[in-house]
């Protein structure tokens, strides 16, 4: 158990700082890091859903078209990535319908493909890419932290009982207040332009979408009866265990900010300093 907990706190700090040096310098680095964490989701969605094993056809075409993806996302050409995961998409929905494939092919091409997309089209290149990730990370990380002990120090009735039978409905709550206070911080702090209702609104909204995706994780690995996503972590098991609320959180954010940069006629407009309502 010691050997255990070491190798867990070894890993978790390698990975911390991993994150928050390619975070800190944007670009290249964090849509690389982007790129990387979209493949890997593949990898274990893949491995879960029996799509390696059972549709190796199906599972070729998909590596195929999410490097492509994860080559567009380096080569910041977003465009080019949305249009090849809509393709993918529809090439996999022709597998499902043509020749049987899982329905979990298509599902685990968005979760994994936009998961890249959305992390790197967020972080852009700008300072303002910067604020937004740091609040991206801080609601999310706020919203499992105070879960937990919320729910620890008063329980109560369970939020989704047959899917995760730990997460009681004190400690979402608990976790959407902090997730609002957490955001809110890193809005006064780094952006003092910000329109703090919808900073706040928005801190919400990904506070709940990140304990979705919480339990959308819980889910899939009840459905497939495994414990861990992967052991690609050490001490920790796969990258989606580490990312689930992670990642619905960054669909949210992606989508939330590019309605808004639409809405003020920007769509060139940094995605990053949209989220805040600039």
């Amino acid at each position: 158990m010691q050997q255990e907990l070491k190798l867990r706190i070894i890993s978790g700090i390698i990975l911390a700082a991993i994150v928050l040096a390619a975070t800190w310098y944007g670009g290249l680095a964090f849509r690389a890091l982007s790129s990387l964490i979209g493949l890997l989701i593949y990898y274990e969605w893949s491995a879960i859903t029996g799509l390696q094993r059972e549709q190796p056809a199906a599972n070729v075409v998909g590596w195929a078209w999410q490097g492509a993806i994860a080559l567009a996302i380096l080569l910041e050409r977003f465009d080019w990535a949305l249009g090849a995961l809509l393709a993918l998409f529809l090439v996999a929905i022709g597998f499902v319908v043509l020749r049987g494939v899982s329905r979990w092919f298509p599902a685990g091409v968005v979760y994994a493909g936009l998961t890249g997309i959305a992390l790197a089209e967020i972080r852009g290149a700008d300072l303002s890419g910067l604020h937004a990730m740091l609040f991206v990370f801080a609601v999310v990380w706020a919203t499992d932290i105070l879960a937990y002990f919320v729910g620890r120090a008063i329980g109560g009735p369970k939020l989704a009982p047959k899917i995760s039978p730990g997460k009681t409905q004190s400690g979402a709550m608990g976790g959407a207040v902090s997730a609002v206070i957490a955001g809110s911080l890193i809005a006064y702090i780094f952006v003092p332009g910000a329109d703090w209702v919808v900073a706040a609104a928005v801190a919400f909204i990904l506070s709940v979408c990140s304990q979705a995706g919480d339990l959308f994780e819980s889910f899939i690995k009840r459905r497939f009866g495994v414990k861990d996503s992967s052991h690609l972590i050490p001490g920790h098991g796969g990258v989606m265990d580490r990312v689930d609320g992670l990642i619905f959180a960054c669909f949210a954010a992606f989508l939330l900010a590019t309605g808004f940069s639409l809405i003020k006629g920007g769509a060139a407009a940094p995605l990053g300093a949209a989220l805040f309502g600039l």
